[in-house]
């Protein structure tokens, strides 16, 4: 059978966007994240009425308690993000075939 010169086997497998993508959604998620720690640090700080560091800006209880709050779900969203992104950027360009089907047969 003779090769023909215009047969490209890359035209076979559909054409994925570049993984750069999901790195940076991964760094923003890594800001997020860095965000939550620092909210719910300064709110835990204020409960606890511990704020040497934070002469000027003083913060009220109900405020640290609302930061502390907001602190947890920022550092969660930016966690759940990041770990959504890594999956994405290291999904293989394999063939899409079921688990099953690469079992060995006994």
């Amino acid at each position: 059978m003779k090769k023909s010169d215009s047969f490209d086997p890359r035209r076979l497998r559909p054409k994925r966007p570049g993984r750069w993508r999901w790195r940076f959604v991964a760094a923003i998620a890594a800001l997020i994240a860095t965000c939550g720690i620092l909210g719910t640090l300064a709110g835990g700080a204020a409960l606890l009425r511990r704020q040497p560091a934070t002469e000027l800006l003083h913060i009220e209880p109900m405020a640290g308690g609302i930061l502390l709050a907001i602190g947890l779900f920022a550092l969660w969203l930016g966690v759940r993000l990041w770990r959504v992104a890594r999956a994405r950027a290291r999904r293989s360009d394999g063939l899409s075939l079921s688990p099953r089907l690469m079992k060995k047969r006994d």
